[in-house]
């Protein structure tokens, strides 16, 4: 029987297994070809026990595939083999590029679907005690990439500098001594600002300081990519939050 050509986008969550959603590991089940990620967890493979694993994975300065040979390994293996996940870290449609493989595959004659992910952008920051958003902090927030196509920094991050919302930055860590500078000439030296790699895993890391002092942070700890980048009053919860629990339980004890 002929199976039908189809492309799953697939979003893996931000790192932690546990945050794929329950629709993600159903259409992971189905896949009888998967082409993940270096961001993808791969024990996230065993809920597609029976597929082909490819890994496609890209990091700065190591490619396994660029991304016109992704495009056509997708259409190729959906049209030899039937259905094909693509999963990938994070939300596909946050600075993921799933939406270009589904214009590739869509044109290519596939079917094509899209399983939303948690965005790192938000989740990551958040299992830190970082809330994006919070009454009297932040009204709004930018998820901003650090570095574009043509590996520049973003003109959005000079605009966002000059704003009181949260600023959120993925794929920064290169341009970080520039990203501070735009900080400081906004007046913006005191500002709180966070950087924590490799979110929601077993390896995560967090340094945190001020716009000022946050570059010999990152060096004593060797914080580097991938990480995220969160710059704005919000930081600041995450200190009061383990304040709170800590004076709890000097509380409890005296009781």
């Amino acid at each position: 029987m002929h199976k039908q050509p189809k492309l799953s986008v697939v979003g893996a969550g931000p790192g932690d297994i546990d945050l794929i959603t329950l629709k993600g590991i159903k259409v992971l089940a189905s896949a009888n070809v998967v082409l993940y990620d270096a961001l993808v967890d791969v024990g996230l493979l065993q809920y597609a026990p029976t597929a082909e694993h490819i890994f496609v994975g890209k990091r700065r300065g190591c490619y396994s595939y660029q991304q016109d040979q992704i495009n056509e390994l997708i259409v190729s293996r959906a049209k030899s083999h039937g259905h094909v996940v693509r999963l990938k870290g994070g939300d596909p449609f946050v600075f993921g590029r799933g939406a270009e493989e589904m214009d590739y595959a869509g044109y290519n004659g596939l079917d094509v679907a899209l399983v939303p992910g948690i965005s790192s952008a938000i989740s990551v920051p958040a299992a830190q005690h970082i809330p994006v958003t919070k009454r009297g902090s932040a009204e709004s927030f930018w998820v901003i990439t650090g570095t574009t196509k043509d590996h520049k920094l973003s003109d959005d991050i000079h605009l966002a500098a000059k704003s009181k919302a949260t600023v959120v930055i993925l794929m920064g860590m290169a341009k970080l001594k520039a990203i501070i500078e735009l900080f400081k000439n906004e007046g913006k030296a005191k500002t709180p600002i966070a950087i924590i790699q490799n979110g929601t895993t077993e390896n995560e890391k967090i340094g945190t300081g001020t716009v000022a002092s946050i570059q010999g942070i990152a060096k004593k700890k060797g914080l580097s990519n991938p990480a995220i980048i969160i710059i704005g009053e919000v930081v600041k919860h995450r200190e009061r939050i383990l304040d709170i629990q800590k004076n709890y339980a000097a509380r409890a004890l005296v009781y």
